[in-house]
């Protein structure tokens, strides 16, 4: 036998990480792991991957999706540890995050840290971010935001190839226990409608189907769907009579005909849309993220596609898509659609002149005008939402995910985490409470008086008479609950650190490879340095008369696989958004670094 052929293949040299990975710490406790509480020595020779997430997140949930054949291919060497991460209060309630762990079914453990303790001990600054560890317990590479699971896999194999080697390496059954599954005939639904029949038909999101209930919102008359649907949410009547469907996670519109029972592909091609690809043409060549809601107005089938912070349209005529406003950019900015700033729109209602929309992530309700304008008609920004009743200026949402047009011009409001239904009317410009002491509202459809509305987080539809009068509540105002970073006034430098995967590099040959877009809330806190550039360093310039605000930073970098042999490398795009709270005081930071990718730690 030739010695060459039969000698071991060396190991990949030890990675030269040396950072001790923090405990994992968490009041609210463990999930899926049948009782059990875990500490970082229960993972030791696994490779250890945490995902802090939050569940209100669209790009959480994509990378959840993203993760799930790494977890299946490398289920004996690697464990994923879910480190919820509460933006909103809401999220902050342990049986909330139970919900959301089987909503989105996560299939591995999850430590519940409502007071962020573990977020701080790791310095995490953006949500998603994936922090892996390895099987000796060190830190070995942050990644923030989504796109990173080939990155990932990568750092795996060599992992795994470097502690077999040393015999530090541990295979065998991970601890996830998956919880014991409750019979009800809705599970978590997203969206209803009325069908001409006086059925409703409601998107039953945890099951992957639709499920026809008759008038009494309860009775089942069928399920619909075999394995075409994967967490489907929005639900639109068309002229003809089918049913548009956003068929969220395979990223993709569906239609359905009631009288038929068909179900065809009108839009997507199931393949998430990113930065780079086409933004319009045939509607099965065009790939779509994470459409959340669908609604017929001015001729068209309007789309809130949550993952990229835009509405599209469907033109049925032409057959096509395209993007109709938002600019992928995350944030509420009004006026032209073409210029306006969306965060996660998650609900369509047609009303009229105007497009309703619930904008879950500002916890804001904005329209489209028939101007093609985007405006706001409650709601501040990201960081700012509660429960307030009031004038339309003042008053507070806290993450709504559903509008529904009522007859006399005014909207109701899903408020999913204020478990409320809530009333905008533009006559008088206040917002009032219809009814309280519902279970994450998702979405509500009118019927004649009354108001059928989808508890999401109660498993059923509850109909409820429209009242004459408000019920008033207790005003309640909350911001984010992340600290916020002290800087100090005038020149302050942004750094956005961003270094290839391993065997990738910068892909130049069409010009810049990167892109860096900074502004701030409110704007009188940056005199310079904000707008759009190719340089991911930039100086500011922050205003000594402003004392708190967000820095809105959005970065981009594309990368290809470096091996001249390859004619047709792969190429991939790296995309983050943060909004980092700030506090400008004397002796703050007068530098702030921002990790976009994978940096192997030194």
């Amino acid at each position: 036998m030739n010695d060459a052929a039969s000698a071991p293949t060396p190991a990949p040299a030890p990675r030269r990480a040396r950072v001790r990975a923090p405990e994992l710490i968490g009041k609210g406790g463990w999930i899926n792991t049948g009782g059990k509480d875990l500490k970082l020595a229960d993972f030791r020779g696994r490779v250890l991957i945490l995902d802090f997430w939050t569940f209100c997140c669209i790009n959480c949930l994509h990378v959840l999706d993203e993760l799930r054949e790494l977890e299946e291919k490398h289920r004996d060497t690697v464990v994923i540890v879910g480190m919820h991460s509460p933006k909103f209060v809401h999220e902050a309630e342990h049986q909330a995050v139970v919900d959301a762990v089987e909503r989105y079914q996560v299939h591995h453990p999850v430590l519940d840290d409502p007071e962020l303790a573990t977020w701080k001990q790791y310095a995490v600054r953006a949500w998603p971010t994936l922090v892996v560890i390895d099987p000796e317990g060190y830190i070995v590479a942050q990644h923030a935001g989504e796109g990173h699971a080939h990155a990932i896999e990568r750092l795996v194999e060599e992992l795994e190839a470097e502690h077999a080697a040393k015999g530090t390496l541990r295979r065998g059954d991970g601890p996830y226990v998956a919880p014991e599954p409750v019979a009800t005939d809705l599970r978590f639904p997203g969206k209803a409608l009325l069908l001409p029949s006086g059925n409703f038909l409601v998107s039953d999101s945890t099951r992957h189907q639709l499920v026809e209930l008759e008038p009494d919102g309860e009775s089942v008359v069928r399920r619909i769907g075999d394995g075409e649907f994967n967490e489907p949410q929005g639900l639109a009547l068309l002229p003809d009579g089918r049913v548009a469907v956003a068929d969220t996670v395979n990223h993709a519109i569906r239609v359905y005909d009631p009288v038929s029972g068909a179900i065809e592909l009108l839009a997507g091609t199931g393949k998430q849309w990113m930065q780079g690809s086409p933004t319009s043409g045939p509607a099965r060549e065009v790939s779509l993220s994470s459409p959340w809601d669908v609604a017929w107005w001015d001729g068209r089938l309007w789309i809130a596609m949550a993952g990229v912070h835009q509405l599209w349209t469907y033109d049925p005529e032409a057959g096509t898509v395209q993007v109709a406003a938002g600019t992928t950019n995350e944030g509420l900015v009004d006026g032209p659609v073409a210029q306006a700033w969306f965060a996660q729109p998650s609900g369509l209602a047609a009303g009229g002149d105007r497009l309703w929309i619930a904008d879950s992530e500002t916890s804001a309700v904005r329209f489209v005008d028939r101007d093609m304008r985007v405006h706001t008609a409650v709601g501040t920004g990201l960081f700012d939402f509660g429960h307030r009743d009031g004038e339309a200026g003042q008053a507070l949402l806290q993450h709504p995910l559903g509008v529904t047009a009522l007859p006399d011009g005014s909207v109701a409001i899903s408020d999913t985490y204020n478990h409320a239904l809530r009333r905008f009317d533009p006559a008088t410009n206040e917002v009032t409470t219809l009814a309280t002491d519902l279970r994450e509202p998702s979405g509500a459809v009118l019927v004649g008086d009354d108001i059928m509305v989808v508890e999401s987080a109660r498993h059923r539809l509850t109909r409820l008479r429209l009242p004459e009068e408000a019920v008033r509540v207790e005003a309640v105002a909350h911001r984010t609950q992340r600290a916020a970073t002290e800087v100090a006034p005038g020149a302050f430098r942004l750094d956005v650190v961003f270094q290839a995967p391993s065997g990738q590099k910068l892909d130049t040959r069409y010009g810049p490879s990167t892109r860096l877009l900074v502004s701030a809330t409110p704007e009188e806190l940056l005199l310079t340095g904000g707008g759009a550039g190719t340089d991911l360093t930039r100086e500011l310039e922050l205003n000594p008369e402003i004392t708190e605000g967000v820095l809105h930073v959005s970065a981009m970098a594309a990368s290809c696989d470096d091996d001249p042999a390859n004619e047709y490398p792969a190429c991939h795009v790296h995309q983050q958004d943060w909004g980092v709270p700030v506090r400008v005081t004397e002796g703050g930071a007068s530098r702030l670094p921002l990790v976009l990718a994978g940096l192997d730690q030194q």
